[in-house]
């Protein structure tokens, strides 16, 4: 089974990344060697002696300018509809929920602002942003999606854009499309500006066999589960895709839509027909989804099977229409409503599946058949077609992510129905992995405190009611169906806030950082067999930076006793001598330097607060977490004394602070032109914008030795008004 990437960055195993690409060959044509186009006939989809009127019959500069005029031309026509499209996604692993970002392109096809792209590039999809080919950015909102055909709509806050009409791509005829036409593959590589790469079509019809020589129709994965290309035969073409390019249209020498480019690389890409994707977008934009029929029928073309007509039954689904009307595999199809069919080909397959699809959910089909020699005629009531994967969404309070669970689910879980929710991952430590006994990934859950899961919805309201607002609900008992046994779970949900870390009592500390210094390289630094603690750091202002102490001091002694290390495993045994001393005393070190011995008396003062004991904020709107600025923060990153605010530990890359630019170990001074003096602050500033709710949020950030100004722009729309 192939799979197809769900996200632009990565590219299909079928293809090729290191082959050359058709682009560079053509442009060294272009500029060494113009008499060599004179062999270059036009393409065979046109006229013989002329494309769109342009005769390409002359030579050397002529024809060459005259080429150059003709894909000009036709790039005019869609280059304006090009849009990059940029995704803040939503994923689920671990039993945590993970934000993302994700890029793609596409094309606006209507005065409305609908923008057809793949189905693989909104995947997850929470927030769209499109650029248009003037450099406006806009939201977009997703009107459908469909999957089979990796195909999925969005629309432009036109409004938003103001007056003035959009600009449109038109689809053309894919089916008008020969091998050796030019066309040219448009989009937004690696989420770098608009870009055009020019091949040639290598066949129009291309379909995935299950193997070398095989007969039968391979199925496409975008993601675990979730099949595609069953209705598509793709155009293939060595017009370079990119990653970023998916969803971008590919466009004839008439400037022209005659597909939808969805994978590829080297001189292998393929697209969707522009055929089979303006029907598809017409729907989506009706209707917001595509209702399908479904038989349970698979199909072999006749091949190799020494029939001469019909299609043979490959296999059967024993829960299907086709098999509650008694079809069986190896049975011969003849012909469907009284309209006799011959799939010769393996090509043809996807139309046949294509055209049952696309029949009446509950009309009843006639179908003749032949079994061995028999003639044989039955009625099949088509049902709508299920989509493939369920919905999933996370838990956080409890501490895991659960799934809607389809009858495709069923099947393959081996599960006798579609009733429960699926638990798709369990948080390392969170309440379900510590629940008696512990949840896990491929768990159903059957009810939860004896509420009934019929299905996902079901845990989603029985979670709102059991959680209280803090995170917090009483121990709950959830029976779960685990490989066919039925559990007992107690569990504890707890609020997903972390305690803060526990502080140290106040203890004694000298201003420096040591090393264990061990005889081999005492011995090196003419201290014979003298062992001690090598000074590595003196910190700024601290007392033993008044006492004198210097980088490179070796302590031999304190208070009259040696300082001998045995190992490294000694590291720590100045640092424990310090703090059994009481602060504010004074200490005599014994001090090795420059092969000489002295005494220098340090006064010991309080321990500096690590980063470990540092106190934290988790904000689940700016899905970041802050930390306490530490002594240790300052010295490392060369940060004056007087410096203020928290610093970034993490930050969700599909958020609103990874969004607007935020990183980990950057130090938030201002937020909102109000000055950060610590989480006190910070937590004050934030609670104040989540009452005002500002389109814009100013933040003044230290990144290493540079201050920069980050702007965020959350989206406060509440989850249940999305």
């Amino acid at each position: 089974m192939t799979r197809i990437p769900r996200r632009a960055p990565r590219l299909a195993p079928l293809v090729s990344s290191v082959l050359a690409t058709v682009t560079a060959a053509l442009v060294a044509v272009l500029v060494a060697a113009p008499a060599v186009l004179a062999d270059i006939p036009p393409s065979p989809a046109r006229d013989t002696r002329a494309v769109d009127g342009a005769h390409l019959d002359g030579q050397g500069p002529d024809l060459r300018d005259e080429l150059r005029r003709v894909v000009g031309e036709a790039r005019d026509r869609v280059f304006p509809a090009l849009v990059s499209i940029n995704v803040s996604t939503v994923a689920y692993q671990g039993g945590k929920e993970w934000k993302g970002q994700a890029v793609g392109s596409g094309a606006i096809i209507s005065a409305e602002g609908h923008v057809v792209t793949n189905q693989h590039v909104t995947q997850g999809g929470s927030k769209f942003v499109c650029t248009l080919s003037d450099k406006r950015q806009v939201s977009a909102t997703l009107v459908g999606e469909d999957p089979l055909t990796d195909l999925a709509v969005l629309r432009l806050d036109v409004e938003a854009l103001g007056n003035g009409p959009l600009p449109i791509a038109h689809f053309g005829d894919s089916d008008a499309l020969e091998i050796g036409d030019y066309v040219m593959a448009m989009g937004s590589p690696f989420s770098l500006s608009r870009s055009v790469s020019l091949g040639i079509v290598s066949n129009t019809e291309r379909v995935f066999a299950g193997g070398f020589g095989s007969d039968d129709l391979e199925e496409m994965e975008l993601d675990s589960g979730q099949r595609t290309g069953l209705f598509t035969r793709w155009i293939q073409h060595d017009a370079v895709i990119s990653p970023g390019n998916s969803g971008g249209p590919l466009v004839n020498l008439a400037g022209e839509v005659v597909g939808v480019n969805e994978l590829g690389g080297g001189t292998l890409s393929f697209a969707i027909p522009s055929n089979l994707a303006a029907r598809v977008t017409r729907l989506l934009i009706e209707d917001g989804e595509l209702v399908r029929s479904w038989l349970g029928l698979s199909f072999r073309p006749l091949r190799g099977t020494g029939l001469e007509e019909g299609v043979l039954v490959a296999s059967v689904d024993v829960e299907g229409p086709a098999a509650a009307a008694g079809i069986e595999a190896g049975d011969v199809l003849l012909g469907i409503d009284g309209e006799s069919l011959t799939v010769r080909f393996l090509e043809e397959v996807p139309l046949l599946l294509d055209r049952l699809a696309n029949l009446e959910v509950g009309r009843v089909v006639s179908m003749a058949l032949r079994r061995g020699d028999a003639p044989l005629s039955v009625d099949v009531t088509t049902v709508k077609l299920e989509k493939d994967i369920g919905d999933e969404t996370s838990f956080h309070a409890w501490g895991l992510t659960a799934q809607e669970i389809t009858p495709r689910m069923a099947k393959g879980l081996r599960l006798a129905g579609t009733s429960g929710a699926l638990v798709t991952g369990v948080r390392l430590g969170g309440p379900a992995a510590q629940a008696e006994p512990s949840l896990a990934a491929g768990d159903v859950l059957r009810s939860i405190a004896d509420r009934r899961i019929g299905d996902l919805d079901d845990f989603i309201a029985a979670y709102g009611e059991l959680t209280g607002p803090d995170g917090t609900a009483e121990p709950l008992v959830v029976e779960v169906e685990r490989r066919g046994n039925s559990l007992l779970s107690l569990l504890r949900p707890r609020p997903d806030d972390v305690d803060d870390p526990p502080r140290e009592l106040p203890k004694a500390w000298i201003g420096v950082a040591t090393q264990p210094l061990l005889p081999g390289i005492a011995e090196h630094l003419g201290l014979g067999e003298g062992r001690g603690f090598r000074v590595t750091r003196v910190y700024p202002g601290s007392e033993a930076e008044g006492a004198g102490l210097l980088v490179g001091d070796v302590l031999v002694g304190f208070d009259g006793e040696p300082l001998a290390p045995n190992g490294l495993s000694d590291s720590a045994l100045f640092e424990r001598r310090v703090r059994g001393e009481e602060i504010g005393a004074q200490v005599t070190l014994r001090v090795a330097r420059n092969g000489e011995e002295l005494d220098l008396p340090v006064t010991l003062e309080r321990t500096r607060l690590k980063r470990a004991e540092a106190r934290r904020h988790t904000d689940r709107d700016f899905e970041l977490s802050v930390r306490e600025l530490t002594f240790f923060d300052r010295d490392e990153n060369r940060w004056d004394p007087e410096v203020r605010g928290v610093v970034v530990e993490n930050v969700e890359a599909g958020g609103w602070a990874g969004l607007g630019g935020l990183r980990p170990n950057d130090l938030v001074m201002r937020l909102d032109g109000e000055e950060i003096l610590g989480l006190k602050s910070f937590r004050r500033v934030l609670r104040d914008l989540k009452q005002r709710q500002p389109k814009r949020v100013e933040v003044l950030i230290l990144r290493e030795t540079r201050n920069r100004h980050q702007f965020l722009e959350p989206d406060w729309t509440p989850a249940d008004e999305e």
